[in-house]
This record gives structure tokens, C-alpha cells and sequence, in this order.
């Protein structure tokens, strides 16, 4: 992580910087910028006047900075790609870009960086784009405080708000994203920092990622989306200090973990999700000091996970705390603070000295009839979940919180 947070300051210094171009040229209404970035030269700055441009693709193959003075305007008219960056070391900054085309066949952007490193994106609104930023074969990005919205209506009609495919090391900070199919969507994307982005309101995921590994994601928030994240089939992701709230719905989750292995999860906040945390072949993942408060479900852990460590955790508010699909637990629980735990403490060492059970069998019953959840806070379901406690016999033995506490833990 350190290395990450390394990179991005050095970004931040790097793009921020006082720089020697080695010419300035100065674009106004009526003249054409694709016209200007064929007289520049490596190094030179391009600075656009305020006012509203239409021009077909713009293509910036030199390392040049293209820098909007007043919130210029760069306008695709719903149909074209309105910038390609081909060379390294490029900069866009300060421009408000709109309409960029829609193409079922191509996944047209208002910005696409193509087989280039060094590229700083910041300071922009992206608005009613088919994708936002699309990184293809992109490395050492740096893409923020940029405003990234669309009015996506389905997941077939809309594309991404920052979009990754097979890149590396990017950085990814401070942008909001909103309207797109995915706030965020990664595939093969490695080595890189998503950082203090707010991704609130897309229609299938705030964050997606697809086979890419060694990522960081710290500091965002992910609301009101279809859900909040999925990683799927990737290794060795970071998961640190995120909010995922309010993401509802029938198949919704804060946090989809499918198909990964050796990644961390610690120092969340899962508030108001249909399903906090939903685990399906999972593996050597450890969810340590998260608040669940809240939710329909804090974890859903299916029988195909195995290895994985929850602990030091607060569940609080949860309709239900541990949902499990199978018998076989695979998987330790020890030292979480769960609200619904009735034991004693009696050597007042603040860890209950009776273990903690936290799957109900009603919780087991509409895992697997879902019908079931018709009787939900029913008295049947009470005197059912009394008896299991006194007599279990149908939750898995082992699925059990050996040293539960007492108070929650102050996270």
C-alpha cells in the first residue's frame, strides 16, 4: 500500500509542478484545436479559450498539455470518440466534455488513452458520455477530481465511467462517478490505486474488477449503486476504509467476492446493504475490524469458500448475520463483537465464555426455500430459533465464534 500512496504523491507532485514548455499556443472559438496539436511540438502547452468546440476525433500523438482556460467546452455531438491520446506523458486538464458517440459495436469514450504511459487526466466534467475514460494498454496513469456522469438507463445501452483493459499501475483518485453501467470497471488490470472516488448511482456496479491482480481500492464510497463492488477471479486485492451504503435490491451486495484468493478486506463500513458481503469460491481472505450495521445479510458465505478469516469484526442491526448455503464450514470466525449474542462473561476479561452461534436456522431454512422469508419475525420463527439454541442440531457444528465479545470494538 505504501507503494501505491508513493506513486500517487508523486503524480500529484509531477502534474502540479511549474513546468518549461517549450512553446505555449493559445486556441480561441472558431479555430480548430486538432489544427494547433499538429504545429506542437514534445513539451509544448496548448491552452483552449473558453467556448464550445466540435471536432471530429481529436488525436493527441505528442506529449503536450492540453489545458482548458474557463471550462471550455469539447462536444462529440453523439457521435464520435472526442480524444484519443496515443503518446506518453500527456496532460488534459480543465475541459468540460459532453456527447461523446454510441456504438453497440464500438465502446466509443469522451477520453481513451491507447498504448500509453505517464497520461494525467484531471479537473474535467465528463457528462452524458458513453464511456468516461477508457484506458486501453494504458500504464502509470493518473486519472482525478474529475466529474464523471452519464444517464444510463440499462446495463446494454451504457458504458463504463473509467474503464480498464490490461493495463497497469494507475492511479485513480478523488474523481465522482455516476449514470454508467459501471462507475468503475477493470479487466486485466494490475498494480493499481483507487482512492477517495465516490461512485453512487450506477446501474450495475460501483467497482468492477475482472482477473486483475495486486490492486488497492482505500477510501471510497459506493452508494445507491445495483451494488457496490464485485471482484471476481483476482488475487491478491486490498480492501481498506470504503463505505457501501444503501446499495438495495434483489440481487444487490456491498461486496461481491467471487472466485478470489489471498486479499484483505479491513477497516469498512457495509450500512444498509441487501446483502453486506456475498463469498462464492473464495479463498485465504481476511475480513478483520469492519463495521456491518444494518444490512439484510452481513455475510453470505457459501460452502465453497474455504480458508478465509473473519474476525475482530462489528455486526450490529442485521436482519441476519451469517447466511451459509452448506454444512461443511471451512472457514474461521473468532473475536467478533455480535449484538445478538445473549452469553456471560464471568471472569470479566470481555470476551463472552460461552462460544457464539451466528447462523440461525431460520437464516438456514430461507437459504434454502427463499418462500420462507413470508414468516420473517413471526413468532413460529422465534420459538424455532429458541429451540435450536437450547437443542442444536440442523446449524453446522462448527460454524461457531469461539472467544465472542462483550462490547464492539471501536472502529
Amino acid at each position: 500500500m505504501f507503494k501505491f500512496l508513493i506513486i500517487t504523491i508523486g503524480y500529484m507532485l509531477l502534474l502540479n509542478c511549474p513546468s518549461a514548455y517549450a512553446r505555449t499556443f493559445t486556441v480561441q472559438p472558431g479555430q480548430s484545436i486538432k489544427a494547433i496539436i499538429e504545429q506542437a511540438h514534445d513539451g509544448d502547452l496548448i491552452r483552449v479559450l473558453a467556448g464550445t468546440y466540435k471536432e471530429k476525433g481529436i488525436v493527441i500523438d505528442k506529449s503536450i498539455v492540453l489545458m482548458g482556460i474557463g471550462n471550455p467546452v469539447l462536444d462529440g455531438e453523439k457521435k464520435y470518440e472526442v480524444i484519443s491520446i496515443t503518446a506518453h506523458n500527456v496532460v488534459i486538464e480543465g475541459f468540460t466534455i459532453i456527447n461523446s458517440g454510441y456504438s453497440s459495436m464500438n465502446e466509443l469514450a469522451a477520453i481513451r488513452i491507447i498504448n500509453a504511459s505517464g497520461v494525467g487526466i484531471r479537473n474535467n466534467k465528463l457528462l452524458n458520455n458513453f464511456f468516461g475514460i477508457y484506458c486501453q494498454h494504458a500504464s502509470k496513469a493518473y486519472i482525478a477530481n474529475n466529474t464523471i456522469s452519464s444517464n444510463g438507463i440499462s446495463e446494454l445501452e451504457s458504458g463504463n465511467g473509467i474503464h480498464g483493459w490490461k493495463s497497469d499501475s494507475l492511479v485513480i483518485y478523488n474523481n465522482n462517478i455516476s449514470g454508467h453501467r459501471d462507475g468503475i470497471y477493470f479487466e486485466f488490470v494490475t498494480h493499481t490505486l483507487i482512492m477517495k472516488n465516490n461512485s453512487h448511482k450506477n446501474i450495475r456496479y460501483g467497482l468492477h474488477f475482472m482477473f486483475s491482480n495486486d490492486d488497492t481500492y482505500l477510501d471510497n464510497i459506493f452508494n445507491n449503486n445495483g451494488s457496490g463492488v464485485a471482484v471476481m477471479h483476482s488475487r491478491r486485492v486490498i480492501m481498506l476504509n470504503n463505505e457501501f451504503r444503501e446499495n438495495w435490491g434483489s440481487a444487490s451486495f456491498g461486496i461481491l467476492l467471487k472466485d478470489i484468493s489471498d486479499s484483505h478486506a479491513e477497516g469498512n463500513l457495509y450500512y444498509k446493504n441487501t446483502v453486506a458481503i456475498y463469498m462464492e469460491g473464495s479463498s485465504r481472505t481476511l475480513i478483520r475490524r469492519n463495521r456491518f450495521s444494518n444490512n439484510g445479510y452481513a455475510i453470505r458465505i457459501q460452502a465453497s469458500c474455504d480458508d478465509n478469516t473473519i474476525e475482530k469484526n462489528n455486526f450490529s442491526g442485521n436482519s441476519f448475520d451469517i447466511a451459509t448455503n452448506g454444512s461443511l464450514v471451512l472457514n474461521t470466525f473468532n473475536g467478533n463483537f455480535w449484538d445478538k449474542y445473549e452469553g456471560y462473561d464471568l471472569n470479566r476479561n470481555k470476551i463472552g465464555d460461552v462460544p457464539y452461534r451466528p447462523l440461525s436456522v431460520y437464516a438456514m431454512i430461507v437459504e434454502r426455500n427463499a418462500t420462507a422469508m413470508m414468516l420473517f419475525r413471526s413468532p413460529v420463527v422465534g420459538l424455532l430459533e429458541k429451540a435450536e439454541k437450547v437443542m442444536p442440531g440442523l446449524t453446522p457444528e462448527n460454524l461457531k465464534d469461539e472467544y465472542p465479545l462483550m462490547k464492539p470494538l471501536p472502529l
